[in-house]
C-alpha cells in the first residue's frame, strides 16, 4: 500500500518524502520553519512533513493576500467563475489520487474520500453558475426622481479554519464561494491533515498561474491553535469561517467579535433520528447504521442518538445488532471494509472515556465497544462501533463524542420524541423515519425539529451542496455551501441616486437655506 501512496503523492506533486516537504517561497514560508509530520491512522506510517508557518511567515502571507485582493476584486465575477470552472476540471482529473490521499491521511473509507472530492467538484460547478447571479434588489423611493437599489461587494480577506474530518470539502465550500464573490482566502487546515491541504494548494496554484492570477488569492498556512488565534484576532481578516468543536468556536467567536469582525461557525452536532412506529424499518436501518458508523462516527452530522417508538424498539434493536455484527472494520482503502480508524490515539482515548462515562451513568451496552488489536490494526486507532441503551439526560449523551457510539432512547408519543430530539445543546442535523405524512409535517414545522437540517426518510448525514448547510444553538448558526450562503462572504451596500433638479429630504423634512 505504501508504494501506491507514494505514487499518489507523486501524482499530486508531493515528492520530497525523505526530509520534509516545504510549501516553499511560493507561499512565503521560510526554510527555517519547524516541521510537522503527518502520519496516517490507517497504518501509523509517516506520509510526509510540511513546514509550520511562523509568525513572520504569517505576516508575509497576510500582506500578499491584501495585495492580491486589489487585483481579484476587479476581475469580473464571470471571469472569476471561469477560473473556478478550471479548478473543478482539475479536481476531476485528480479525483482518484486526491480521494485516496483523503482516505489515507484522515482514515475515512475510500468511497467517502472520493465522495469528498466530488463535493469539491460540485461546489465549483455551483460557484460557476453563481458568478452570474450575485443579485441585489431595487426599491421604490418615497422621493420623486430618485432610484434606490442594493448591491453586494467582496469583504476582502476571508480566513478558513477547517477540521480533520472533512480535510478538503469544507475548505472548498468556503473558498469557491468566497473567490466567486471577489475575496481572497487564507486557509488553516487541521494540523492532523495538512498534506491533503498542500495537494489542493498545488492544484489551485497551477490554475491561477495559467490564468495570470497573482500569488495571494489562495493562501495556505500550517500550524496549531496559536496560528488560528492569530487569524481570529487579526482585524485585516474580514471574515473567519471556522469548523470544529463548540469549544473552539466559542473562542473564535469571542476573539472575532471583540474586533467587530464577522464569523461563520460550523460547530458540534448531536444528531438524532426518530424511528416512528410508521417507519419502513429496513430503510431506516440503512440510514441509522451509515449515519452512526460512516467516517467512524467522526462527522459533525453523524447519528449519535436513535429515538425509537416503544412498539418497534425491540424489533429495530434486533436489526441493528445484526447489522453491527456484519460490519467489516479495517484498512479504509480496501473497499470491502465499512469502517476505518479514528483519526489518532487521542480520539481513541476519548472514545474509551465516553464508554466508561456512559456505563457509570447507567447506560446498558447492547453492542460492546473496545479497541481492536492485531497486525491489521497496528496503528492503534481502530475501534468497535458500539450501541448503548440510555436516557437522553445523561451528561455523556448531551455531549458530542467524535466516535462510533450510538445511543438508543425509547419514546411513546411524537411530541415527546421531538422534545427529546431538541433537548441537547447542539442543533445541526435531525431526521424522522415515518410513512405518516402528519408526523413528517409536524417534524418539519415550527414546533418540530430545532436543527438547521431536518430530513424525512433519510439519515442525518450526507448533505448536498445545493442547500445551505449549518445549524443552530451550539452548532454556531452559520450557513455554508448552497442556497444564498454566498451572502456571508459579501457586504451589502444600499445606494440612492437622485436624478432630479432639487434635493428633497426623506420623511418630508424641510431644510431651506
Amino acid at each position: 500500500m505504501q508504494n501506491n501512496i507514494s505514487t499518489v503523492l507523486k501524482n499530486l506533486n508531493i515528492l520530497d518524502l525523505n526530509p520534509a516537504y516545504s510549501t516553499g517561497s511560493e507561499w512565503g514560508l521560510s526554510a527555517h520553519s519547524q516541521i510537522l509530520d503527518s502520519c496516517s491512522p490507517v497504518d501509523g506510517k509517516r506520509i510526509a512533513g510540511v513546514r509550520i508557518t511562523s509568525n513572520e511567515d504569517y505576516e508575509i502571507v497576510v500582506n500578499k493576500a491584501a495585495e492580491a485582493f486589489t487585483f481579484w476584486r476587479n476581475l469580473p465575477a464571470p471571469k472569476r467563475g471561469d477560473i473556478i470552472r478550471q479548478f473543478g476540471d482539475a479536481l476531476r482529473k485528480n479525483k482518484d489520487d486526491l480521494g485516496t490521499l483523503v482516505s489515507y491521511e484522515m482514515g475515512k473509507s475510500l468511497q467517502e474520500g472520493l465522495g469528498e472530492v466530488q463535493e469539491m467538484i460540485d461546489i465549483c460547478d455551483f460557484a460557476v453558475g453563481l458568478s452570474r447571479q450575485l443579485y441585489g434588489l431595487t426599491m421604490h423611493s418615497e422621493r420623486p426622481n430618485h432610484r434606490m437599489y442594493e448591491q453586494w461587494h467582496p469583504l476582502g480577506i476571508v480566513g478558513v479554519i477547517s477540521a480533520f474530518n472533512f480535510p478538503v470539502a469544507v475548505w472548498s465550500w468556503n473558498t469557491a464561494l468566497a473567490w466567486i464573490c471577489g475575496n481572497v482566502c487564507i486557509w488553516k487546515p487541521s494540523e492532523k491533515t495538512p498534506i491533503t491541504a498542500v495537494a489542493c494548494q498545488h492544484i489551485i496554484a497551477g490554475i491561477f498561474k495559467a490564468n495570470g492570477v497573482p500569488e495571494g488569492v489562495s493562501n495556505l498556512i500550517i500550524g496549531d491553535r496559536q496560528i488560528g488565534e492569530l487569524m481570529a484576532n487579526d482585524s485585516r481578516i474580514a471574515l473567519i469561517s471556522a469548523t470544529g468543536s463548540t469549544r473552539m468556536g466559542k473562542a473564535v467567536a469571542a476573539a472575532v467579535a471583540s474586533r467587530l469582525g464577522k464569523s461563520l461557525l460550523e460547530l458540534g452536532g448531536n444528531n438524532a433520528i426518530i424511528i416512528s412506529q410508521h417507519a419502513d424499518l429496513d430503510m431506516s436501518l440503512i440510514g441509522a447504521v451509515f449515519g452512526a458508523v460512516g467516517t467512524a462516527g467522526q462527522r459533525c452530522t453523524s447519528t449519535r442518538r436513535l429515538i425509537i417508538h416503544e412498539s418497534v424498539y425491540n424489533a429495530f434493536t434486533e436489526k441493528l445488532v445484526k447489522a453491527y455484527g456484519q460490519l467489516k472494520i479495517g484498512n479504509p482503502l480496501d473497499q470491502k471494509n465499512h469502517v476505518g480508524p479514528l483519526i489518532d490515539k487521542e480520539a481513541v482515548a476519548g472514545y474509551l472515556a465516553s464508554i466508561e462515562k456512559c456505563k457509570a451513568e447507567g447506560g446498558k451496552f447492547i453492542v460492546e465497544g473496545g479497541v481492536l488489536t492485531g497486525p491489521e490494526y497496528a496503528s492503534g486507532c481502530y475501534v468497535q462501533p458500539c450501541i448503548a441503551a440510555v436516557e437522553n439526560d445523561y451528561k455523556i449523551v448531551q455531549h458530542e463524542t467524535f466516535a462510533p457510539i450510538l445511543y438508543l432512547i425509547k419514546y411513546q408519543k411524537l411530541d415527546q420524541a421531538i422534545l427529546l430530539q431538541n433537548d441537547v445543546p447542539q442543533g445541526l442535523s435531525s431526521a424522522i423515519m415515518t410513512l405518516n405524512i402528519r408526523e413528517a409535517e409536524q417534524f418539519l414545522s415550527a414546533t418540530g425539529s430545532d436543527c438547521g437540517i431536518a430530513n424525512v426518510n433519510i439519515g442525518t448525514s450526507g448533505a448536498e451542496i445545493g442547500g445551505a448547510f449549518g445549524g443552530e444553538k451550539e452548532t454556531g448558526g452559520g450557513r455554508e455551501s448552497g442556497s444564498d450562503a454566498w451572502r456571508a462572504y459579501m457586504r451589502r451596500q444600499t445606494n440612492t441616486i437622485n436624478y432630479a433638479n432639487t434635493l428633497p429630504l426623506a420623511q418630508g423634512i424641510k431644510f431651506d437655506l
